[in-house]
C-alpha cells in the first residue's frame, strides 16, 4: 500500500508554501514533480559521467553509453516489451506520434485511405494525422463519446473498415480520465488490416501497461508525466515495424555509411535517434522508472483510483459543480475535470492557487472534446502518488471559496 506522506519526503518541491499555505500539487496530468532520486541521478551524471554516447571509446563515453542504453532496457521492462531495441527515445509524446505519422504514414497512407481518431484526443494525436491527411489526400474519421463520457465503441467499430489505414486512440483521456478499451479497438484495427497507435501519455504513469497484451503497433508516452525529467519521450513499436520505416531525422549517429550522393542507416533503434540525444535526462528517467517499479504500478493504480473516488465524492457535494467523465472511479484514471457556473475555469484556478492548490484550467489541448462538452474550458485536478485525502479536502475548501466569491 502506498503511503503518500512517506513518499512526499522524497519530493523537495512539495516542502514549500504557496501564498502562505502548504503546496497542494494537483496538476499531475500536465507534469509530475520529481523525487530526489531523479534529481540526484541527473546531477550525478553530470558530475561523473558526462560525455557523448555511442561514438567515443574513452572511459567517460563508454560509461555514458552504458547508462543511456540501460534505460532503454528498463523502459522495455516497464512496458513488458520483449526487446529493448524496439524502444526509441524522442523529446516527448508529441514527437513520438509525429514520428509515426511521418516515417510510417508518408510511406503507407494514400489518397482515399482513412484515419480513425476520437473526439477525446489530445491535439498531439490529432494534428500530425491532419497534416498527414493534407499531404496524402487521406480522410479523417472521428468516433464520438457517450453521455457518460466513454468512447462509443459501436461507433468505432462502424468507422473501421477496408479503407482504414490507421487507428490512433488515447489510452486514457487527459480531460475525462476515461480509460479506453484499446485492446478491443486494436483487435478491430487488426481485423481490418489497419495500424493501431496508442497515445499512452496519461496511462503509462498511472496504470500497469503491457504493450504486447494491448495488441497495438505503436505506444507513445513522456517521461515528465511519470516523475522523470522533461525533454524525454518514448516510442515503442511492434517487432519489425521500425525496420520497415525510413528515418524521421537525418544526421549524426543514425547513419551506417555516408557517400556524396546517398547514405545508409544505422540499425534500429539508432536509425531514429539522430544527433546527440538528451543523454542526461534519459539517464535520470531511469531513476524515475526504478522509483515506480519499486512501488509497483498495481499499487499506484489502486492508490489513485481510491483517491479519485474520494475526490468525486467530495466534489459532488459542492453546490453548482458539474463533473465531466465516467461516474465510476474504476473506469477512469486520476483526473477530475469540472465546471462551476458562473465562475470561469481561470478564476477557479486563480482562487485555488490563493489556497496553495495547483490545478489546471483551459481546454487542455483538447478543443474537439471541449466543443463536444459544450464548454470553452474546464478546471482539472489530477493526482499522483504523493497526493492524499488532505489534498482533496484542501481543493474542496478552495472550491467552496469560489462559491462564496461568485455567489
Amino acid at each position: 500500500m502506498i503511503d503518500p506522506r512517506e513518499i512526499r519526503k522524497d519530493f523537495p518541491i512539495l516542502e514549500q508554501q504557496v501564498n502562505g499555505r502548504p503546496l497542494v500539487y494537483l496538476d499531475n496530468a500536465a507534469t509530475t514533480q520529481k523525487p530526489r532520486q531523479v534529481i540526484e541521478a541527473l546531477v550525478r551524471y553530470y558530475e561523473t559521467s558526462n560525455a557523448n554516447i555511442h561514438r567515443g571509446i574513452h572511459t567517460l563515453a563508454v560509461r555514458a553509453t552504458e547508462q543511456y542504453e540501460a534505460v532503454r532496457g528498463k523502459t522495455a521492462a516497464f512496458l513488458s516489451a520483449s526487446h529493448p531495441e524496439d524502444i526509441v527515445f524522442t523529446r516527448n509524446t508529441t514527437e513520438a506520434l509525429n514520428l509515426v505519422a511521418r516515417a510510417w504514414g508518408d510511406a503507407n497512407v494514400h489518397e482515399g485511405d482513412e484515419i480513425v481518431l476520437t473526439l477525446m484526443e489530445h491535439h498531439s494525436n490529432i494534428v500530425p494525422w491532419q497534416q498527414l491527411a493534407q499531404r496524402t489526400g487521406a480522410l479523417l474519421r472521428y468516433a464520438g463519446i457517450t453521455p457518460e463520457g466513454k468512447l462509443d465503441l459501436d461507433e468505432v467499430r462502424g468507422l473501421i473498415g477496408p479503407r482504414t489505414k490507421v487507428v490512433s486512440v488515447t489510452h486514457m483521456s487527459n480531460v475525462l480520465g476515461t480509460i479506453n478499451a484499446v485492446a478491443e479497438i486494436g483487435e478491430m484495427a487488426r481485423q481490418a488490416g489497419a495500424l493501431m497507435v496508442v497515445d499512452g501519455a496519461q496511462s503509462a504513469p498511472h496504470l500497469p501497461v503491457d504493450v504486447e497484451a494491448l495488441g497495438c503497433d505503436f505506444f507513445a508516452f513522456s517521461a515528465h508525466k511519470m516523475l522523470g525529467p522533461t525533454g524525454v519521450g518514448v516510442l515503442w513499436a511492434r517487432r519489425g515495424l521500425f525496420e520497415t520505416m525510413e528515418p524521421f531525422l537525418g544526421g549524426g549517429d543514425m547513419i551506417a555509411l555516408v557517400r556524396q550522393d546517398e547514405s545508409t542507416w544505422a540499425d534500429v533503434p539508432h536509425k531514429f535517434e539522430a544527433g546527440t540525444p538528451n543523454i542526461a535526462d534519459v539517464v535520470a528517467f531511469g531513476a524515475a522508472l526504478d522509483y515506480l517499479q519499486d512501488l509497483g504500478m498495481g499499487a499506484v493504480r489502486a492508490h489513485e483510483m481510491a483517491l479519485t473516488a474520494y475526490a468525486m465524492e467530495q466534489l459532488s457535494s459542492i453546490e453548482g459543480l458539474t463533473m465531466h467523465g465516467p461516474e465510476r472511479a474504476d473506469e477512469r484514471g486520476g483526473v477530475v475535470s469540472f465546471a462551476m457556473n458562473p465562475a470561469h475555469p481561470h478564476d477557479i484556478a486563480t482562487i485555488a492557487d490563493g489556497h496553495g492548490v495547483a490545478i489546471r484550467a483551459g481546454h487542455h489541448c483538447a478543443q474537439l472534446l471541449m466543443r463536444h462538452l459544450g464548454v470553452a474550458a474546464t478546471s482539472r485536478a489530477s493526482f499522483s502518488i504523493y497526493n492524499d485525502k488532505d489534498d482533496i479536502e484542501a481543493l474542496a475548501e478552495a472550491l467552496e471559496h469560489v462559491n462564496r466569491v461568485f455567489g
